[in-house]
């Protein structure tokens, strides 16, 4: 919204213009006897330095400042920190993804300690390289062949939430240790960034629908999008009584691989065991259900690139359609959403923009048509191809 056309339209004067007809207006309306109207006279000078300039700075700052940021759905920062305190919320701040890995071994006569500390990271994805340490020292015992350790990222946010088998490698080897991975489950708390403005202003809004004293969907969404890694428009309700009268259900979409047996868990107990549900309710948190897909895309190239630069299109391309399906968020494609049509077209768009060499990109699945799932991928290969 354009608030300085509102305060023109109001007849207030908003350019230096029109402040200076009505100065010399006002100047002559008290019988002053200056007569010197040349832009070079001291008075005038003055009268814009001392009075036109300060008003002008006081009507941007109003216009582009005091009043979009008065309003929930222009303010930004701290000033929509204030608005969310007035309604009781305050932003989710950035955390740092908890979990465990998981590092195997062969040769069960070594004795091996993990140490504290132990970095485990990915590949390069997208030219960034993710990183975990290990929170406690853990050994070995007995035949075991597996030893899952608690890991937290170095740093925090959301792209620290990896799926299964993205952190695998040990910069630092440890001896007897053949292998280190992350499993399907592996997260116990996921990474947040800092709470955009978006999902805050999407919060802010539902909570003027929680001043009714039932427990109705906008309670039950401020209640479970209070929990990082739940955005406000990321959850969907179930209400035709799936375990009879007074139950329902609630679908979470998480933009990351969702730690089932421990964060849904929690969310859960917080809702039920601590009473923050409604008189005689039973309402039960999911994460979105799933279909897998296996998908094959090849993707033509132009045929002067070399061989480096194939294989390195051919590893950003799987980097980026993985991110599609929310395997990483290297890149920011359309994502598929419940209820919803994945077009493979606008993927395609997407790959193109991103690299300019690629001239072709076809895939082996039709559109995908979502309902109550989302689509996950179970196997990916990308073939690269000299275009003809």
């Amino acid at each position: 919204m354009d608030f300085l056309a509102i305060i023109k339209a109001a007849g207030i004067p908003t350019t230096q213009a029109n402040l200076e007809v009505i100065w010399r207006d006002t100047v002559a309306a008290t019988g002053s006897t200056i007569s010197n109207d040349n832009v070079m006279s001291p008075f005038w000078r003055f009268v814009t330095a001392a009075v036109t300039n300060p008003v002008l700075w006081l009507i941007n700052f109003i216009a582009v400042t005091v009043m979009p940021n008065s309003y929930v759905k222009y303010a930004t920062g701290d000033f929509l920190n204030l608005l969310a305190d007035a309604v009781n919320l305050t932003r989710k701040t950035a955390t740092k993804t908890v979990g465990s890995v998981t590092f195997y071994r062969i040769d069960t006569g070594l004795g091996i300690t993990i140490p504290l500390g132990t970095i485990i990271q990915t590949a390069s994805i997208n030219g960034v390289i993710y990183q975990v340490k290990t929170t406690l020292e853990k050994t070995f015992v007995g035949t075991n062949l597996t030893l899952l350790v608690p890991v937290e990222a170095v740093a925090a946010g959301s792209a620290y939430n990896l799926a299964a088998n993205y952190y695998q490698v040990l910069p630092v080897p440890i001896i007897g240790v053949t292998a280190v991975a992350n499993g399907v489950e592996w997260i116990a708390a996921p990474g947040a960034d800092v709470e955009t403005d978006d999902d805050l202003r999407g919060r802010i809004r539902n909570q003027f629908g929680t001043a009714s004293s039932f427990h109705t969907d906008a309670v039950y969404k401020s209640l479970i999008a209070q929990f990082q890694g739940v955005a406000i428009d990321a959850i969907w309700f179930e209400h035709n009584a799936p375990r009879g009268p007074g139950t329902a259900n609630a679908y979470v979409l998480f933009e990351f691989s969702a730690p089932v047996s421990t964060y849904l868990l929690a969310i859960n107990q917080y809702l039920t065991d601590q009473g923050n549900h409604g008189h005689g309710d039973d309402l039960i948190v999911y994460q979105m259900p799933e279909q897998t897909k296996t998908l094959v895309a090849t993707v033509w190239v132009e045929k002067f690139l070399s061989a480096e630069e194939k294989t390195q299109i051919h590893d950003d391309v799987v980097v980026f359609i993985n991110a599609a399906f929310r395997e990483n968020k290297a890149y920011s494609p359309t994502l598929p959403l419940p209820y919803s049509r994945f077009s493979f077209s606008k993927l395609s768009e997407e790959i193109h923009n991103a690299f300019p060499y690629v001239h072709s990109v076809s895939f082996s699945l039709p559109d995908i048509v979502t309902a109550k799932w989302i689509p996950r991928l179970t196997s990916l290969t990308v073939t690269v191809q000299d275009t003809e």
